[in-house]
């Protein structure tokens, strides 16, 4: 496979419309830390990813946010057989989410009580979804994790569901067994980040592709 091959192209439909995409992306990640923070931050339980991270940090001592870069990387090392093809948004979001993550934890205090962690959780979760639509309306690649299912599906030829499962329980399960907090926040994370992204993905999505079709009829500077 040539060098060539194995990224994915920059495309647009004009310089303007390629830097506003590429200003859409850094704020869709970085919100996307954000959002891991305050949902770490709510303890009521993370993500199955997030218990995995926060699992590997808890026996390794390094910190939550150095961890989900090293998972992102070797999630990225497992596209290799997959042939999948590496975007610029893919590699900076395997490097930029942690330090968003961890600089959100280092801001935002403990909650003295569920009432606020509750909460604090719910506001993580609504704004990971808005953050997903952000990162990947702006078109530049899919991210680590959703390249690997992707890629799967791709070759084994099973269903999406099927995969995603499969990859996020053993996730889950091995989170688990490393220590990785489970809790009820874990259970409202799988049953509705679907549904919000699903909700905030397609408008985001409709309002990026009008902008860039009136930033294509629009004379060169």
């Amino acid at each position: 496979m040539h060098l060539r091959s194995l990224f994915l192209p920059l495309t647009a439909t004009s310089r303007r419309d390629l830097g506003e995409r590429g200003l859409q992306l850094l704020l869709g990640l970085f919100l996307y830390g954000v959002a891991l923070g305050l949902m770490v931050r709510g303890g009521i339980g993370v993500s199955p990813w997030d218990v995995l991270a926060l699992g590997v940090a808890g026996q390794s001592g390094l910190g939550y946010g150095v961890v989900t870069n090293l998972v992102a990387v070797v999630v990225l090392l497992l596209w290799i057989p997959l042939r999948q093809r590496v975007g610029l948004g893919t590699l900076l979001n395997a490097l930029l989410i942690g330090p968003s993550a961890d600089l959100t934890l280092a801001v935002v205090p403990a909650p003295p009580s569920i009432w606020v962690g509750a909460p604090m959780f719910l506001l993580g979760l609504v704004l990971l979804a808005f953050a997903t639509g952000l990162y990947i309306s702006a078109n530049f690649g899919p991210g680590p994790r959703d390249g690997l299912m992707t890629g799967l599906v791709r070759r084994t030829g099973w269903s999406v569901w099927v995969v995603r499962t499969l990859i996020e329980g053993s996730v889950l399960v091995i989170g688990f067994l490393l220590g990785g907090p489970v809790g009820v926040g874990t259970v409202l994370f799988a049953l509705g980040i679907g549904p919000l992204v699903g909700w905030f993905l397609p408008r985001i999505t409709a309002l990026r592709d009008a902008r860039s079709h009136r930033l294509s009829r629009q004379p060169a500077a």
